[in-house]
C-alpha cells in the first residue's frame, strides 16, 4: 500500500509565469499571435487535466528526477507548497498541446503520479 501525496495548486498563474510562456512561444509563433495568447491566458479559467494526458497530447519527453528544475518542484511537493497552473496552448494545426510554461512542474508532477490532476490555463 503506498502513500498518496497531495499535490497543491495555486488558484492562479503567477505573474512570471507569462513572460517565460511569452519567452518560449515566441521560438514557434510570431509576436501577434504570442501577444494574443499571454491575453487569453491571463482570462482563462483554470481547469484540471492527468499528468499523463498532458504528455500523450504534448508529444514531449519525461525530463528525470536528476533534472534539478524537476527534483526543486518535486521538494515544493513534499513541502506541502502549492504549484503554479501549467499554461497550455491548443495547436490545432498540428493536433498537439504546447507547454508554454510548466514543462518541469508536469515532470514533477508525474514522476510522483501519473494519474494525478493538474491544474492548467489552456487556449
Amino acid at each position: 500500500m503506498s502513500d498518496t501525496i497531495e499535490i497543491l495548486w495555486k488558484k492562479t498563474p503567477q505573474e512570471h509565469d507569462y513572460p517565460a510562456a511569452e519567452s518560449y512561444l515566441s521560438l514557434i509563433y510570431d509576436g501577434t499571435l504570442v501577444e494574443r495568447f499571454i491575453n487569453l491566458f491571463k482570462q482563462a479559467p483554470v481547469r484540471t487535466f492527468k499528468a499523463k494526458d498532458i504528455f500523450r497530447a504534448s508529444g514531449l519527453s519525461l525530463l528525470g528526477v536528476s533534472n534539478s528544475h524537476v527534483e526543486k518542484d518535486r521538494n515544493k511537493i513534499k513541502d506541502k507548497k502549492a504549484l503554479s497552473p501549467l499554461l497550455l496552448v491548443r495547436d490545432t494545426t498540428n493536433g498537439k498541446v504546447i507547454i508554454a510554461d510548466g514543462y518541469h512542474r508536469l515532470c514533477a508532477v508525474y514522476s510522483i503520479d501519473e494519474d494525478a490532476l493538474i491544474a492548467c490555463c489552456i487556449v
